[in-house]
């Protein structure tokens, strides 16, 4: 088993020598025997900080296994970290199971203390047999191509996992060559968790139709994770294509990605999920197809409210990811007195100056504007859309709503609330970036002529 190990650890470059590795230990023999392994290869040389967390859920038991692992951290005369969190607790205030809030509370717990200690890794325990039980609980979840590649030898950059090529077989048989105690957590047979259900009851089932399912599904997990390592690929070179990350938003033009196969567009879904939220948690096959058809949608414009506090915009040609209560689309007001600099709330600067009256108004761009400063006396009040909005747009006899030149510009939704609309007194005299009024106009009577930009502004 340990030539196994050794080999694996130098086939997926899990160590360096020297490095401090945080080991997650619970006390039982997986977790046990991770150590001793770990412990025995002294080429390595590595630093190892024992970590135990203790879910209290078991009461005096589970306080044993504390105490049992620091115990064992003393033996082998490494550093020994534990904390408690009450687990039963937290999945009630953040509405997880009992495994997930488990699951949540450890690699959170983990990641605080490689982080404080600067560890090159967390050394998990999973095994071969774990990675099976992984692949069909995904299968029974519903997992697509990557799901089902189940665990990584090294994930999230730091999680390594030296024992997936060994059987839990195979652990117990040195656990015994070696003569290493270990604790049996009861609730291990609790076959109301799905895990334990798939463990003693699923996996014997399908024994009696291939004696080697643990291999097998090993095997295919294997075979699916190369795959993945090629289309990860392909969808980070259509990411940098099609997308672009700003604000804590991603955006995709819809063109682009609407010619690719649909398997490519789900999962350039899951990447932008992913860089916005952070995680995948509660989005399902139903989210991604509900954002494809949001995507081909004849409407050029809509919006997809998902789990979490995320939306999906689709606005004309773009296709934008972004949590909830964005801050560019909070309403805003306010007054200037005069020349001066003004922040935008949400991004943007308007400027206003004293200016000259320009040589020619050919090449003014649309985010750029002059005024009659008797035509449009300050204060101005700057604020955003309201429906209901009109004026009468420079160069045409009648007046016009502005929901109705948004339209005809093709502005998107979203950044229609983020416009700055510019009046004096009652009067709108510029649709800020977009056109302005006939009102304010600059004539040839024209005294004082103001000029305002806005700067560093957009959707």
């Amino acid at each position: 088993m340990l030539k196994k190990v050794a080999g694996f650890i130098e086939e997926h470059d899990l160590f360096s020598p020297g490095d401090t590795v945080v080991v997650a230990v619970s006390g039982g023999a997986d977790s046990v025997a991770l150590l001793d392994v770990l412990a025995g290869f002294s080429s390595l040389r590595l630093r190892l900080i024992v970590v135990h967390l203790n879910h209290c859920l078991r009461g005096a038991e589970s306080d044993a296994d504390e105490a049992f692992v620091r115990e064992l951290a003393g033996k082998y005369g490494v550093t020994f970290v534990t904390q408690a969190v009450d687990v039963q607790d937290l999945s009630k205030r953040e509405k997880l199971s009992l495994e997930e809030a488990g699951r949540a509370a450890r690699y959170r717990f983990f990641s605080e203390i490689a982080a404080s200690c600067k560890a090159r890794a967390v050394v998990l325990a999973h095994h071969a047999d774990d990675q099976a039980e992984t692949v069909l609980m995904r299968l029974l979840r519903g997992a697509g191509g990557s799901g089902l590649c189940a665990m990584a030898a090294k994930s999230a950059g730091m999680y390594v996992r030296p024992l997936l090529s060994v059987t839990r077989f195979e652990i117990e048989a040195y656990l015994r060559e070696r003569g290493l105690v270990f604790r049996t957590d009861s609730s291990n047979a609790d076959v109301n968790f799905l895990r334990n259900r798939v463990r003693h009851e699923l996996i014997p089932f399908l024994k009696s139709y291939n004696p080697a399912i643990t291999d097998r599904l090993v095997t295919t997990a294997a075979a699916l994770s190369e795959d993945e390592e090629i289309l990860d690929k392909v969808t980070t070179e259509a990411f940098n294509r099609f997308g672009t990350v700003e604000a804590g938003r991603v955006k995709f033009v819809v063109a682009g990605i609407a010619t690719e196969l649909r398997g490519l567009r789900l999962r350039l879904y899951r990447r932008a999920v992913l860089q916005v939220k952070g995680d995948l948690t509660q989005i399902s096959a139903r989210h991604l197809n509900d954002i494809d058809s949001l995507l081909l949608s004849a409407s050029p414009n809509s919006r997809l409210v998902l789990p979490e506090g995320f939306t999906v915009k689709r606005c004309y040609g773009e296709l934008t990811f972004q949590k909830h209560g964005d801050a560019s689309s909070v309403p805003y007001e306010f007054f200037i007195e005069g020349p001066g600099s003004y922040p935008i709330p949400g991004g943007g600067l308007l400027t206003v100056e004293v200016a000259a009256v320009p040589e020619s108004w050919d090449g003014v761009p649309a985010t750029v504007a002059y005024f009659d400063g008797d035509g449009a006396p300050f204060p101005w009040l700057v604020r955003t859309f309201i429906d209901g909005d009109v004026f009468s747009p420079l160069g045409m006899a009648r007046s016009k709503k502005v929901k109705k030149l948004f339209i005809d510009k093709k502005i998107p939704l979203p950044f229609r609330r983020r416009i700055p609309l510019l009046f004096s007194g009652e009067t709108l005299f510029w649709v800020g970036g977009v056109m302005p009024a006939t009102a304010g106009r600059v004539t040839a009577s024209t005294k004082l002529v103001l000029r305002a930009e806005i700067l560093d502004f957009t959707p």
